[in-house]
């Protein structure tokens, strides 16, 4: 279907894919919820990032315990996991301190759905900051997750790793306007720079994916599956329509 679209509309590449490279993704004022583009942010910025610098130790599945997390910081960072929990953990805790202070590369750990974390390891995160008389930290910390994550850090029983935290921010959906530039800024990649979607479709689409890039896109693509089923030229709102009671019926 999507070779049967791309030959229909003259696009180059299929249009509201995920497997775009950080130069090509869509820039607007915030990318949070389900869906608000959260690990796309990750990605742009972290390709900013000198290598030469900073190393990358990213976790997309925080559900693999306490221990999973010590053991992937030291594979990143070139080590041999040890077999048992109390000589890990300090492993890890070495391994962070020796890349900073003797390769100059400060360690960026990034954990993905971070909202998925249970207390042990939000408190052996903290633990890991823990550095030089607590003094300093070795490493930066990226927990990016729903806005669940927020709410729990502000429990009583996370206080001391709320109190650690130096920046924070919550991304909230795009505007109509930005969603409208989102459409045309994809469907330009797909190499369709002509108006493509009507001003009624558009407003349709953001009123039902109240401007959470994910939704756009599922509801974008099913509108043009509803446009090449008609035989139609332009996404219009009828188009949006079915593409919402579809998508909707799922």
């Amino acid at each position: 279907m999507i070779d049967r679209l791309q030959g229909f509309f003259g696009f180059t590449r299929p249009p509201f894919g995920r497997d775009l490279a950080p130069g090509m993704l869509h820039r607007h004022a915030a990318h949070g919820e389900v869906g608000a583009g959260k690990t796309v942010a990750i990605r742009a910025a972290l390709s900013t990032l000198d290598a030469s610098r900073h190393t990358i130790i990213y976790l997309p599945n925080p559900t693999i315990g306490v221990r999973g997390i010590h053991h992937q910081i030291v594979l990143a960072l070139g080590g041999q996991p040890l077999v048992h929990h109390a000589t890990l953990v300090p492993q890890a805790a070495d391994a962070l301190a020796v890349e900073q202070a003797e390769r100059g590369r400060t360690p960026v750990l990034v954990i993905d759905e971070a909202h998925l974390l249970d207390h042990p390891q939000l408190e052996s995160i903290r633990m890991l900051t823990n550095h030089d008389m607590d003094s300093t930290s070795p490493f930066a910390c990226l927990l990016v997750g729903q806005p669940t994550l927020r709410r729990r850090m502000k429990l009583g029983v996370l206080a001391a790793l709320d109190q650690r935290i130096g920046l924070r921010y919550a991304m909230p959906p795009m505007t109509p306007e930005e969603t409208a530039s989102y459409l045309r800024h994809h469907l330009t990649l797909a190499g369709r720079s002509d108006p493509l979607f009507s001003d009624d479709a558009t407003a349709l689409i953001h009123q039902t994916s109240r401007g959470y890039p994910r939704a756009v896109n599922n509801l974008a693509l099913q509108a043009l599956v509803a446009t090449f089923a008609e035989d139609k030229t332009i996404v219009d709102e009828s188009a949006a329509r079915a593409a919402i009671a579809e998508v909707t019926a799922e």
